[in-house]
């Protein structure tokens, strides 16, 4: 998802007198290294009379040359490039093992290579404290130089200089201010006296304003801009150089396009020269155009655009239809918290402190987005080899013709705010809706914890360790037998009503009493709700013939129009309906 963006930078000398310009030397190319795709790029100079040779320093970095045979009462370099500002990430490396923790050294041969950006300046006496404050504790060198990066950001307040040169990092320290060239020459010091190899680098900063505002961290540009900036390079081994802009307190991104990198400043100035005495005025204008911008996300497809998709996709239905294709689709969005992307609970792990109540958030705001009168459903999802669990199901379940299957969405319970449910309340409403339905009460039946199995499980736990020590190895195992020690082995864990649909038109709901083998009905040992728990290979055999099977309609028939809603409402004209949907959300909690 590239945008391509042109860059247009001129600067411009005018003299008050015909002048003699010694070779100019132009650093306004970008480097071989720039990791910014740059798709086109020009090079103009005024007056036209002049030879230009193009060259690499003993950096690496391009040179444009410049002789002028004759005076001239001008000299304007004008520079046009296209960039293509495609995303990268800037952490997307590898370190030696050597590197991964700070302090490290370079190995001998690679100092010796890098000797000229290992060049201290003197340690002047504020500069030596704030070297001297750095925590070398050893940890990632990746966490320390971000560290860093970020410190510097905040201690040194950015300003516009337009004084020529570089401020020594003495100065910048006293003054706790300076420009980009300052900060980014303050790094590259700091990073010697502490025995990383740094480099220097001026170059283009390009930043464009984002689609939709950042949910959290910098907000960007509020609209597109470029200009001259300087940072820092560091040598990580296994990496290469890798930018570090402690201007933003960021990684170099995609937004920064080097032109020069050198152990030095005055190497790296993008225009150096004499010229004669005179009266010089100076003009400086950049600016950047979009000319390409791909469809993305979070800006889309125009109108034309989609209508022509549009148009394409009922041409493919059309032949799909004429050759009888029947296709299915599925899939799921995958998404993660904005606060904490690297987590275990968004990556790896099936549940955390956080997922399932943002999950809740989210799938209300669906409901309400997408689903207007439709009713949630709560269950079992798929279940990974290696997990002891299956993942948990969010569903949001509405009619395509707009009929209303929930009316009202405030009946739904929401986890995120803790209340206590017990077994009690799963009764009532069995009974309320049993006797709802015209059924007998007395096939409710309760469900336990089963007895000999946690009393089993109780013996084989070490002789020192009780059900509530921390000391087992498996934490869900500890979590559950916690949980059922204290609430009792002796207590209700929930009901059950067996309820099937009659046959036949307008036939209403079944019921019938469960035969088990044990006086009581002991739900399977786990963590998940007991409607998963149940007991169904205790269930009297019935042979192949006998058995009530049930069989799915098949998914392409055509089905008849669902009835509306005002009819249904119709025959359930009183108020213990609505009574029973209020208790509704109780009994999945009290049941789980």
């Amino acid at each position: 998802m590239a945008t391509h963006v042109a860059l247009n930078h001129v600067t411009h000398y005018r003299y008050d007198r015909p002048v003699q310009l010694s070779p100019q030397v132009v650093r306004l190319r970008p480097a071989p290294h720039c990791r910014t795709p740059i798709l086109s790029y020009s090079l103009r100079i005024e007056p036209v009379q002049h030879f230009v040779n193009w060259q690499q320093d003993p950096f690496s970095n391009y040179l444009a040359r410049l002789v002028f045979p004759e005076k001239t009462t001008e000299f304007r370099v004008t520079v046009d490039l296209i960039a293509e500002m495609s995303v990268y990430n800037p952490f997307d490396f590898f370190l030696e093992p050597s590197a991964e923790q700070f302090p490290f050294a370079y190995e001998p041969g690679l100092a010796h290579d890098l000797a000229p950006y290992l060049v201290k300046d003197e340690a002047t006496p504020r500069f030596a404290s704030f070297v001297a404050s750095i925590d070398r504790t050893p940890r990632a060198t990746l966490d320390f130089l971000v560290a860093l990066n970020q410190r510097l950001q905040q201690d040194i307040r950015y300003l516009i200089r337009m004084e020529p040169g570089v401020q020594s990092p003495e100065t910048t320290l006293e003054n706790g201010s300076g420009s980009c060239r300052d900060s980014g020459w303050l790094m590259v010091q700091t990073l010697r006296h502490l025995g990383l190899a740094a480099r220097f680098v001026s170059g283009y900063l390009l930043q464009l304003t984002p689609d939709v505002k950042a949910v959290d961290g910098p907000v960007g540009a509020e609209a597109d801009f470029t200009d001259l900036h300087a940072w820092c390079e560091v040598y990580l081994p296994g990496a290469g150089w890798i930018g570090l802009d402690p201007t933003s307190g960021l990684l170099a991104g995609e937004g920064h396009i080097p032109l020069a990198c050198t152990p030095e400043p005055g190497s790296a100035a993008p225009v150096s020269g004499a010229v004669d005495e005179c009266e010089v005025q100076f003009a400086h204008h950049m600016s950047i155009t979009r000319i390409y911008e791909s469809p993305r996300v979070t800006k889309p497809y125009t109108d034309a655009q989609w209508i022509a998709i549009d148009a394409a996709g009922h041409a493919v239905d059309r032949q799909l239809r004429d050759l009888d294709v029947r296709l299915t689709m599925g899939g799921e969005p995958t998404f993660v918290s904005a606060r904490d992307r690297d987590g275990a609970e968004w990556n790896t792990d099936a549940l955390g402190p956080t997922k399932r109540g943002l999950a809740t958030e989210l799938v209300q705001k669906l409901r309400a987005r997408y689903g207007a009168g439709g009713f949630l459903h709560f269950g079992q999802g798929k279940w990974y080899p290696g997990e002891q669990l299956p993942r948990w199901a969010l569903s949001i379940c509405w009619r395509a013709d707009g009929e209303p299957c929930w009316r009202d969405p405030n009946l739904f319970a929401d986890e995120r705010a803790p209340e206590h449910y017990t077994s009690a309340d799963a009764q009532r409403f069995l009974q309320t809706l049993t006797r709802r339905l015209g059924l007998d009460v007395g096939c409710i039946q309760p469900g336990y914890e089963d007895v000999w199995y946690y009393l089993w499980r109780e013996r084989k736990l070490p002789v020192n360790v009780d059900p509530h020590d921390t000391r087992l190895d498996d934490e869900l195992e500890r979590a559950r037998l916690r949980r059922v020690f204290d609430a009792g082995l002796a207590g209700v864990t929930g009901y059950v009503l067996p309820l099937a649909r009659g046959e036949g038109d307008g036939a209403g709901w079944i019921t019938g009493r469960w035969f088990l083998r044990d006086e009581r009905m002991y739900l399977l040992p786990g963590d998940s709700p007991m409607g998963y728990r149940l007991p169904l290979d205790s269930l009297p055999w019935a042979s192949k013939a006998d058995y009530p099977w049930q069989f799915d309609q098949d998914p392409f028939a055509p089905r008849a129009p669902l009835p509306t809603a005002a009819p249904l409402r119709a025959q359930s004209p009183d108020a213990t309906w609505h009574d029973a949907a209020r208790a509704a959300p109780e009994t999945r909690r009290a049941t789980q």
